[in-house]
């Protein structure tokens, strides 16, 4: 098997941490960013990386990694790539994207003589951080092997849902669950503040029973100190439910859960938190003055 030359398209708060992993494991060739000064100062900390750009990464690497933030990027990166890249390259896509978008992308490779697997992430930053990423992967199971060595770099779980589109499909469901619970844990816990319990012995107490849950552990403290800028961006969740959404409807499921987040993380944005992480949420649930 060829020898994995790797690059990265896409340095934001999770990408940076992958690639560093991707370069831990001598895997990473080079690099690529909107901003070029990322990519100039992530090569300058990474001995042996090049900096590249959109159109020259290809040139550097056989695998192609992207975690970029919308379809449009997703689409235009994938038509850079195919245009220039070596026949049997794997492209593999960590962004959350809608499943047509994951299938449009894949025929602009399966046209260059490539392939590509839609894998979204789940884990946040301190996934990222951490190498603890789940991958959830949708693609042909011969090009998901050729690039598990880089998958493994970050990731604590890899699963394969199925043909191109099945990652994003598997991520729409995670996406759910996030601001299902969410919803969950920031109204409880504003019902806990207003009736004055005290956090640091309420929150242990709810996370060693059946209410416990990775949201309530990671967020719980930072909410209740209105400290919102750990995790996810909640501008980036409301663009999620919004692919979501229109799955739900296609598939005629219910959509509470989806509705009633977009409609509060819109109000949030109008407000000025988009960049807040999604435990901004509890603002909506604190008593209203």
């Amino acid at each position: 098997m060829q020898a994995i030359r790797a690059g990265f398209v896409g340095l934001g708060a999770m990408g940076w941490s992958m690639a560093a992993h991707l370069h831990q494991r001598g895997l990473l060739a080079a690099v690529a960013n909107r901003s070029p000064e990322k990519t100039a100062r992530f090569a300058a900390d990474h001995a042996g990386v090049a900096a590249a750009s959109i159109d020259t990464i290809s040139h550097y690497c056989n695998v192609l990694v992207l975690c970029v933030s919308a379809d449009a990027d997703v689409l235009a990166v994938s038509a850079a790539i195919a245009a220039n890249a070596e026949a049997g390259c794997v492209v593999v896509d960590h962004s959350t994207v809608s499943s047509a978008t994951a299938q449009q992308a894949a025929m602009l490779l399966q046209a260059a003589g490539g392939d590509f697997v839609d894998a979204p992430v789940s884990g946040g930053v301190e996934g990222a951080k951490n190498g603890k990423l789940a991958i959830m992967a949708g693609g042909d199971a011969a090009a998901l092997d050729r690039v598990r060595p880089v998958l493994e770099a970050y990731a604590a779980r890899i699963s394969h849902m199925g043909a191109v589109g099945a990652g994003q499909n598997t991520k729409a469901v995670n996406q759910v669950l996030i601001a299902g619970i969410a919803q969950a844990v920031t109204e409880g816990l504003a019902l806990g503040e207003a009736l004055g319990l005290d956090a640091a012995t309420l929150l242990p107490t709810l996370g060693a029973g059946a209410a416990g849950n990775w949201f309530l552990e990671k967020r719980g403290a930072t909410m209740l100190a209105n400290q919102f800028s750990v995790g996810f961006k909640l501008g980036l969740l409301h663009k999620d439910l919004g692919i979501v959404r229109e799955l739900a409807l296609a598939a005629g499921t219910d959509r509470s859960v989806i509705d009633k987040s977009l409609a509060d993380y819109a109000e949030l944005m109008a407000r000025g938190y988009a960049d807040d992480d999604i435990s901004a949420l509890i603002r909506l649930k604190r008593p209203q003055v």
